[in-house]
C-alpha cells in the first residue's frame, strides 16, 4: 500500500507545476518575465527548478522581445511569462514583432479565475481574443485537465510549419488546480494542422526548367532561408549557377554579405544594384521571403519583365502580393536540395556584368567628414572591430538601416532585427535575449537615441544580471527617420521629432548649428546610474577608443556617438514609387 501511495503522489500535480515541467520538457533553459498577482503559483514553483533561468525584465514588452532575440539567434522557441490584464496586454507589441517575422515563442499569461472569467474583474483583459490576429494559435486552459496538452501543442505549433508566436492563458485557479494522472504528452496530433515541408516534385522540376531558360535570374532571398537553416543549400545554388542574389532586410546574413555574388538588399534603402535588378530580371527566384511593400514599391509597376518562382512554407504567402509563376510550398532547406540536384550549372555572362556594373566599387556611400562623426562610419567600425564576429541587434529607424548597410551580415542569426512591424524600443531587450543564447559572443545594439529610450529601464536588467550587452547609440538629437521624411517631404518642419530640452514649442527649426537648447537625457549618466559603464565620443577622433573602450568591458557598457544630427539614409524610394525611382544624397 506504501508503494501505491507514492506512485500516486508522484503523479499528482499542480498547474503551475506542470507548466515548469513543461517548460523543462520542451528544454527551455531561460526565460523573461514579470510576477503579478495570478502568476505568483508559477513564479512560487520556478524560485526552486533548476535548470530553468528566470530573467526578470523591467517591462513586459521586454520580456517579449528578450524571448524573440533568443528564438532568433538559437531558432529554439523563446519564452515569455506575464500577470494578467496590464501585464498580458503589455506583452503585445513583443508578439505582433514576432507574428510579423514568423519567430517561434510561446507566451504565458495569467488569467482571473474561471468563475470570474467576463466580470470585468481585477486585471482582466481577454488577452486571448486581443491576440488573436496576431498569434499562430492561442489557448485559454478553463481546466487542469487540459493544460499538458495545450501546453504540448503551444510548443508544436510555435516551432512547426511557418513558426510564429503561441499565447497560452491560465487562469489562476488552473494553476492552482490539481490533476491527478499527469503525464507530459510524447506527441501532439492536432486535426487539420499538417505543415507540408517537401516541395511538390513536379513544382521544383518546373523551377529548375525555368532557371535553365532565363536570360537574367535573380535570387531574392528572405529571413524564411534563416529560419529554415537553408543557407548552404542558398549558397550551392547561387555558385552552381552564378546567379546574382539579393536578400530582404530579414534575409541578410543568410547568404554571405561579402561573396561576389551579392548585390544588397533591394527596397526603400536598398542597393541601386539590387533595386535595378529587380526591375530589370526576367526571373525571380523567390525563397522564404514575402513581397513585403517596402521592397516592392508600386506593386503594379514591380518587377515588369520577371516570371516569379516563390518558395515557400506559408501556402497563404503565395500571391498575396504579387502574382506567381511557379509556387512551390515547402521547407525553403529541403526545396533548395532537390532544386540543386536539377539545375543546371551556369557560367557568369552578359546578366552578370551589367550587375556588377551597377554595384560599382560600393554598394553604399557617404561623405566622410573631419569635424563630425558620421553615424555609417560608427557602423563600418564596429564591423571592422569586431571582424563580424558578432550578434548585432538593432532598434528601428536610420540607425537600422545603416547597420544593414554597412554592416557586412556573413553568416545567418546574426542580424536581430524588427523588420516586418518595425518595433522601436525592440533592440537592447532583444540583445538580452540573444546574449543570454550565446554566452561568449560579442552582442551589440545599434540604436538611436530615440528609440533606445522606449525601453531604456532594461539596463537594470542588463546590469542586474550582468549580461555583456554592448550598446551603440547613434545620437543625432532627433526621431532621425521621421525627420528625414520631414526634410525631404514636409519643407523641413520639424514636428515632434527634435528631442531637445523644450523643443516642443519650437514653430520652426533654426538648426542644428544654430540651435541652443539642451539634449536631455544624459546617457552617459543614465547608464551609470544603472551601474553600466558609459563613455561618449563627440569628435571623429574619439570614436575609436570610446569603440574600443567599451568593448573591453567585460559586462554590459554603452556608447554614445554624438553624430551628424541632419544625415540622412540613401539611397530612398520615395513610399509608394517604383524601386527604380532612386533618390540619392
Amino acid at each position: 500500500m506504501l508503494e501505491e501511495r507514492n506512485v500516486e503522489v508522484i503523479l499528482k500535480k499542480k498547474g503551475a507545476e506542470i507548466v515548469v515541467d513543461a517548460l523543462l520538457q520542451e528544454k527551455v533553459d531561460v526565460i523573461f518575465g514579470y510576477p503579478g498577482g495570478v502568476v505568483i503559483p508559477i513564479f512560487d514553483v520556478l524560485y526552486d527548478t533548476k535548470g530553468l533561468e528566470v530573467v526578470l525584465t523591467r517591462h513586459e514588452q521586454a520580456a517579449a522581445h528578450a524571448a524573440d532575440g533568443y528564438a532568433r539567434v538559437t531558432g529554439k522557441v523563446g519564452v515569455c511569462l506575464a500577470t494578467s490584464g496590464p501585464g498580458a496586454t503589455n506583452l503585445v507589441t513583443g508578439i505582433a514583432t514576432a507574428y510579423l517575422d514568423s519567430i517561434p515563442i510561446v507566451a504565458i499569461t495569467g488569467q482571473v479565475a474561471t468563475p470570474i472569467l467576463g466580470t470585468d474583474a481585477f486585471q482582466e483583459a481577454d488577452i486571448v481574443g486581443i491576440t488573436r490576429p496576431i498569434t499562430k494559435h492561442n489557448f485559454l486552459v478553463k481546466d487542469v485537465q487540459e493544460l499538458p496538452s495545450m501546453l504540448k501543442q503551444a510548443f508544436h505549433i510555435a516551432r512547426t510549419g511557418r513558426p510564429g508566436p503561441v499565447l497560452i492563458d491560465i487562469p489562476k485557479d488552473v494553476s492552482l488546480g490539481v490533476l491527478s494522472n499527469y503525464e507530459y504528452p510524447k506527441d501532439v496530433a492536432i486535426r487539420s494542422y499538417k505543415p507540408n515541408v517537401v516541395g511538390h516534385v513536379r513544382q521544383i522540376r518546373k523551377a529548375a526548367e525555368a532557371i535553365k531558360s532565363a536570360k537574367e535570374p535573380l535570387i531574392y532571398a528572405g529571413g524564411g532561408v534563416i529560419l529554415s537553416d537553408a543557407h548552404k543549400e542558398l549558397l550551392e545554388l547561387a555558385e552552381k549557377t552564378s546567379i546574382p542574389v539579393t536578400t530582404t532586410l530579414m534575409g541578410l546574413g543568410g547568404f554571405p554579405g561579402d561573396h561576389p555574388l551579392f548585390i544588397g538588399m533591394p527596397g526603400m534603402h536598398g542597393s541601386k544594384a539590387a533595386n535595378y535588378a529587380l526591375q530589370q530580371t526576367d526571373l525571380i527566384i523567390s525563397v522564404g521571403a514575402r513581397f513585403d511593400d517596402r521592397v516592392t514599391g508600386m506593386v503594379d509597376k514591380f518587377a515588369p519583365n520577371a516570371r516569379i518562382i516563390h518558395m515557400d512554407i506559408d501556402p497563404a504567402a503565395i500571391s498575396k502580393i504579387i502574382k506567381v509563376d511557379i509556387p512551390v510550398v515547402g521547407d525553403a532547406k529541403n526545396i533548395l536540395a532537390a532544386l540543386n540536384k536539377l539545375v543546371a550549372a551556369r557560367k557568369p555572362d552578359e546578366w552578370n556584368k551589367q550587375i556588377e556594373k551597377w554595384k560599382g566599387k560600393r554598394m553604399f556611400s557617404y561623405t566622410s567628414s573631419k569635424a563630425e562623426i558620421k553615424p555609417q562610419a560608427v557602423i563600418e567600425a564596429v564591423y571592422k572591430e569586431t571582424k563580424g564576429n558578432a550578434i548585432i541587434t538593432t532598434e528601428v529607424g536610420q540607425n537600422q538601416m545603416w547597420a544593414a548597410q554597412f554592416y557586412k551580415f556573413n553568416k545567418p542569426r546574426t542580424l536581430v532585427t524588427s523588420g516586418g512591424l518595425g518595433t522601436m524600443g525592440f533592440g537592447m531587450p532583444a540583445a538580452m535575449g540573444a546574449a543570454m543564447a550565446n554566452p561568449g559572443v560579442p552582442v551589440i545594439d545599434i540604436a538611436g537615441d530615440g528609440s533606445i529610450q522606449m525601453n531604456i529601464q532594461e539596463l537594470a536588467t542588463i546590469s542586474l544580471n550582468d549580461i555583456p550587452v554592448k550598446i551603440v547609440i547613434l545620437n543625432n538629437g532627433y526621431l532621425g527617420m521621421v525627420r528625414q521624411w520631414q526634410e525631404l517631404f514636409f519643407d523641413k518642419r520639424y514636428s515632434s521629432t527634435c528631442l531637445r530640452k523644450g523643443s516642443g514649442r519650437c514653430k520652426k527649426c533654426v538648426g542644428p548649428q544654430k540651435c541652443k537648447l539642451a539634449y536631455i537625457p544624459d546617457f552617459i549618466a543614465l547608464a551609470e546610474s544603472y551601474d553600466v559603464p558609459a563613455f561618449r565620443a563627440e569628435k571623429p577622433e574619439e570614436m575609436i577608443p570610446v569603440l574600443r573602450k567599451g568593448m573591453k568591458i567585460k559586462g554590459p557598457a554603452l556608447m554614445e556617438f554624438v553624430v551628424s544630427e541632419e544625415e540622412n539614409v540613401f539611397p530612398m524610394v520615395p513610399a509608394g514609387k517604383p524601386i527604380d525611382h532612386i533618390l540619392e544624397g
